[in-house]
């Protein structure tokens, strides 16, 4: 079974690259084919998303073994296959490429070709340039900059609505100066 991607972005109009997989090749030669099909170098610790009910995330597929929370499987790319998290068309996967900036591939399972087999990952479409593989800090806060809070707010405006101290119960709360 061969498995057929559309990879998009939202951050460059008319970007969009074509992968077909093979069913049983496993998510890292998927991240290998991406990484190709893009110019990327294999330096990030990318992770994919499988989307639930649209774009909702759900389970993580990582480049590495992470040390998450016991009670919730891990999967890594290496050791996971595509067809046991993806069986039908139209499922979603959010490929993260660039970690520290969030930045993410927008992937589509668009179709699925029953009695063949692919022994490799291969790019069958390619339009346009694909966006930077990683930011720059100036890059990244200028696309998402952080208000300098102490030239924006005094203490009282620090949340939002100024903060009346009489309102404040300070019942049960033993205020000194030593430690």
């Amino acid at each position: 079974m061969v498995y057929r991607f559309t990879i998009i972005s939202d951050e460059v109009d008319g970007f969009m690259r074509e992968i077909q997989i093979d069913a049983d090749a496993t998510f890292l030669d998927l991240h290998k084919a991406i990484l190709s099909a893009c110019g990327y170098e294999d330096n990030q610790l990318t992770s994919f998303t499988i989307c639930e009910n649209g774009w909702e995330k759900g389970q993580e597929i990582t480049l590495q073994e992470m040390d998450t929370d016991a009670d919730e499987d891990s999967y890594i790319m290496s050791e996971t296959e595509l067809n046991e998290f993806l069986e039908d068309e139209k499922q979603h996967l959010l490929y993260t490429f660039d970690p520290l900036a969030d930045r993410v591939f927008f992937i589509e399972l668009s179709e699925i070709k029953t009695g063949k087999n692919l022994e490799a990952g291969k790019v069958t479409r390619s339009i346009g340039e694909p966006p930077a593989q990683t930011l720059d800090f100036d890059e990244m806060f200028a696309r998402n900059p952080i208000a300098d809070t102490a030239s924006v707010m005094d203490d009282d405006t620090m949340f939002g609505d100024e903060i009346d101290s009489s309102e404040i119960d300070l019942e049960g709360f033993d205020i000194s100066d030593e430690f």
